[in-house]
Parts: structure tokens; C-alpha cells; sequence
């Protein structure tokens, strides 16, 4: 895919951050573009800001990634609408952070409904739409936490992890089929959105402190900047795996090069760094 001019483009998550970025980055380069959200103010806004950037076409959803009917549903809407799919980006996401020990099954259950089956819905459900266009492309965010693991974080590197592994997977099998879709795992190290604001932690946790921390220490890079590097080169550019920031490509490096040592450094370096618990 050399060009979005005239394209349809899926984003899921569309409501803030990397989603509402890729969708006014989209926009301004011709695509014709579909956004959804659970959040359905913020969409609103995010609906407006796609117009004022030139977007010809522009549907809005609220979803529920998490749902499957629901899901299905959608997918068959957009295409009806637009008559093809181009390019699908799962984006939609959410934080939770707490140790294995004090966190709740139901948060568990949400997590990976959201982070892990968002994803697979999307790809299982408009794959067939992006066979169909002849010149398809699949975004899949994963995290920088899909390559490496962090305390306190084993049900978001789960989904993470579980979102590259199934991605990777996918890819093959389309390779193998030969269909005309590229398929990129995005890991964004950490980009300035609202996601540990937004997140839920177990009870032992400190949430605002936890926010402050990733706000104030972690969060480097502006949506815009990760939305631009999404579509250049992962959409356009047709990298198959794409880190973005230098902190992800600083430990992804890191990681490859110490092996399972790495796991120590982390320990022993969050000990000291992570906010305490309750």
C-alpha cells in the first residue's frame, strides 16, 4: 500500500491517545475512516477533529471490543457502508496494574477481554474484508510490554504478549494463503495518552500515584508522533513488527542481549523506583 488517498480505515480505541491520533493522521492523507470507542464523548470529539482534517467520509461507533456479537455486527456495518475495508488497526486497550496475589479474577476477565479478544475480533472479523479489497493491511497494537516483562504488570504483558504471538501467527497464514494483506504488531514504548489514568488496580494499589509515576517518568513520545510512525512505516512502510520510541527500542535491545538475566535488573531496579503499595 503506497497511498491512503480514497481508503478505508478501521480504528478501534478512537476515543483519545494513539487511536484518535492515527485517525486524524488518516484522515489527512485522503482516508475515508471508521472510528469506535467505548468512551462515546470522547469519540465525539475525536468524530470533529477527523472532519476538521479533511476526512470525506467519517462513521462513528460506540463499542465494546470485548463483545463478540457485537463485534461482528460492526465489522459488517462498515463494510456494507463504505462497500470495501483497507486497513484495520485494533488499537483499543486498557491497564491493569497490581501483583498476581492481589488481584481480582474479574479484573483478570476484563483485561484480556479488551486487550487480547479485542484484537483477535477484529482480525477474525474484517479479515475477510481486507482479503476481499485486494490491497489490505492489519495493525495490531501490542506493547512494549509484549517483549518484555514488568512487576505488577502480568495480566497487561499477558495480552501483550498474547497479541504478538497471535499476530505473528496470523501473518504466516496469510503469507502461506497468499492474500494481499500486510499485517504489523505495533510496541509502543511509552506514549503520552490516558491509559494509567484510565486503568484499574488491585486494592494494595496506589492508582493516582501509579498515574502520576507513568505520566511523569514514563510517558515520552506525543500520540501524533507514534500515529505517524504507525502509518509510515508500518501501514505504508509494511514492517511486520515495529517498535516505536527509544525506550522500546532501548530494552527490546536490552532484553535480546542480557536473556532471562534481564528479568533480575528489572526486579531489582523497580524495587527501588515503583511506587509502594498500600
Amino acid at each position: 500500500m503506497k497511498s491512503l488517498d480514497d481508503k478505508v480505515v478501521v480504528i478501534t480505541g478512537a476515543a483519545s491517545g494513539i487511536g484518535r491520533a492515527l485517525a486524524v493522521d488518516v484522515a489527512r492523507r485522503g482516508a475515508l475512516v471508521a472510528v469506535s470507542d467505548i468512551d462515546g464523548p470522547g469519540l465525539a470529539e475525536t468524530v470533529e477533529l477527523v472532519k476538521s482534517a479533511g476526512a470525506r467520509e467519517v462513521r462513528s461507533d460506540r463499542l465494546d471490543v470485548a463483545d463478540r456479537s457485537a463485534f461482528t455486527t460492526y465489522a459488517a456495518a462498515v463494510a456494507e457502508q463504505f462497500g470495501r475495508v483497507n486497513v484495520v488497526v485494533n488499537n483499543a486497550g486498557v491497564a491493569l496494574a497490581g501483583d498476581v496475589e492481589d488481584l481480582e479474577y474479574s479484573d483478570m476477565d476484563w483485561i484480556i477481554g479488551i486487550d487480547f479478544w479485542g484484537v483477535v475480533h477484529g482480525s477474525k472479523e474484517f479479515l475477510p474484508h481486507l482479503v476481499a479489497s485486494g490491497d489490505g493491511h492489519l495493525v495490531n497494537v501490542s506493547s512494549l510490554f509484549g517483549l518484555l516483562s514488568m512487576p505488577g504488570q502480568s495480566m497487561y504483558n499477558a495480552a501483550k504478549y498474547a497479541v504478538r504471538g497471535f499476530s505473528e501467527a496470523l501473518r504466516e497464514e496469510i503469507l502461506m494463503a497468499g492474500y494481499p494483506v500486510g499485517v504489523t504488531v505495533v510496541h509502543p514504548g511509552g506514549i503520552k495518552t490516558a491509559i494509567a489514568r484510565n486503568a484499574r488496580t488491585s486494592a494494595r494499589e496506589d492508582h493516582d500515584r501509579n498515574a502520576r509515576y507513568f505520566d511523569e517518568k514514563m510517558a515520552r513520545m506525543e500520540p501524533a508522533e507514534a500515529a505517524r510512525i504507525v502509518v509510515e512505516k508500518g501501514v505504508l512502510g509494511g514492517k511486520a513488527r515495529l517498535l516505536v520510541g527509544l525506550d522500546a527500542h532501548a530494552l527490546h535491545h536490552f532484553a535480546r542481549l542480557s536473556g532471562s538475566r534481564y528479568q533480575d535488573v528489572i526486579a531489582a531496579v523497580a524495587g527501588r523506583t515503583k511506587p509502594a503499595k498500600r
